[in-house]
């Protein structure tokens, strides 16, 4: 009871900043959880303050997603999170482990050290979407390719942040369904979900309002500069070294 408790108060923080920089909270989160929980049972948990995070910011917020861009994304993702899908039933926790912190470095650092505004052409960003797919259903996590995406398309924050929720929130909606297929939520997931969903979806009704008190730099730079350190926290900190 008191992991689940210290992880209800850390996905309190950190999915306060996803909601308002649209990215990083389960990063965030893994980096200090794996320190209780290991990192599997955290990708999986973390459907419900990821549908939970996304669900509030987009009903809360100016309506900026056109549906038929989002679902041009999804249709590429769809194809990777089949086959991270597939994986993610294959792969030891301890390979999972070290896959995930290695996207996350990557994709930190390609953001950290490209121009203030970066364009992708259209190949490039379906790659990208097709990679986000994989991340999404093997990782937990796709922020740090989507945004990459997203950031090389849009240059106005509300839109990139309202994508990217709207994506995710296809995204776990699609691989909440799959475990649920797969008997993948255990009992302790599914008390983790219950004791914490009540708390966290209080927590994010109110932090919404945040992401207006953001200007467009320090959005880029707090975006870019988390997720790299993100991923640092998780080579340096690995419980399998």
């Amino acid at each position: 009871m008191t992991g689940i408790l210290i992880l209800t108060f850390v996905c309190s923080i950190t999915f306060t900043f996803e909601i308002v920089f649209g990215l990083a909270g389960t990063i965030m989160m893994l980096m200090v959880m794996t320190l209780i929980f290991d990192a599997k049972t955290l990708v999986i948990y973390s459907i419900l303050p990821q549908i939970l995070t996304a669900t509030i910011g987009l009903i809360r917020s100016e309506k900026t997603v056109d549906i038929a861009f989002l679902v041009r994304m999804l249709v590429f993702a769809s194809i990777g999170s089949i086959v991270g899908l597939v994986l993610f039933y294959r792969f030891s926790t301890e390979t999972f482990y070290y896959l995930l912190a290695c996207a996350i470095t990557i994709f930190g650092l390609f953001l950290v050290i490209s121009p203030h505004v970066i364009k992708l052409n259209h190949l490039t960003q379906r790659i990208l979407d097709v990679i986000a797919g994989v991340s999404q259903t093997l990782f937990g996590i796709s922020g740090p390719i989507a945004m990459t995406r997203l950031i090389g398309t849009f240059s106005n924050k509300l839109v990139i942040r309202n994508y990217a929720l709207a994506f995710f929130l296809c995204m776990n909606l699609f691989r909440g369904g799959a475990y649920v297929v797969n008997g993948t939520i255990s009992a302790e997931i599914l008390e983790m979900m219950l004791i914490s969903g009540p708390v966290l979806a209080l927590v994010l009704w109110n932090a919404n309002h945040l992401h207006l008190k953001v200007n467009e730099v320090m959005f880029r730079k707090v975006v870019s500069w988390i997720i790299l350190l993100g991923g640092f926290s998780l080579l340096l900190n690995s419980p399998y070294n």
